[in-house]
Order: structure tokens, then C-alpha cells, then sequence
């Protein structure tokens, strides 16, 4: 496991403690789940579950057949 050291100003620290005793866990989890989070570069599991489930959000047809004819487009 890696180690890293980071330097935070006062009302910064105050804010992680917080937030870390609140959650239940110690800082440094609470700042590795939190860059965990922030670095991710994929969605998360409840998301991509969720992905197709709004049954009254209207089609991509539905919406594009209120937005009428395109103008022709000018030569260059």
C-alpha cells in the first residue's frame, strides 16, 4: 500500500475530520475513498443500473419531432 503525504490548511482538515467521523471511518479512508471517487473514469455500478428505468422520460424521437424543419445551411 502506498503512503502520501498531504499538507491541509486548518478549515480543510476540520472539514475532512467531520465528514470521516460522521461516515465511521478514519481520515485517511475518508480521503481515499473521496479521491476514489473523484478519479473514477467509469460510472458507478447504481448508476449504469439505473441506466433505461424512467419509463416517462420521452424517447430521443419524441423529443427531436417538436424541433421542426433545419434551415438550409449557407454555402462558404
Amino acid at each position: 500500500m502506498g503512503q502520501v503525504t498531504i499538507y491541509l490548511d486548518g478549515e480543510t482538515e476540520a472539514l475532512v475530520a467531520t465528514a470521516a467521523k460522521a461516515a465511521g471511518v478514519s481520515k485517511s479512508k475518508w480521503i481515499a475513498e473521496a479521491i476514489k471517487e473523484k478519479a473514477r473514469t467509469e460510472w458507478p455500478a447504481q448508476v449504469l443500473a439505473s441506466f433505461g428505468t424512467w419509463e416517462d422520460f420521452p424517447s430521443l424521437e419524441e423529443i427531436r419531432a417538436t424541433y421542426g424543419e433545419d434551415l438550409p445551411r449557407e454555402k462558404l
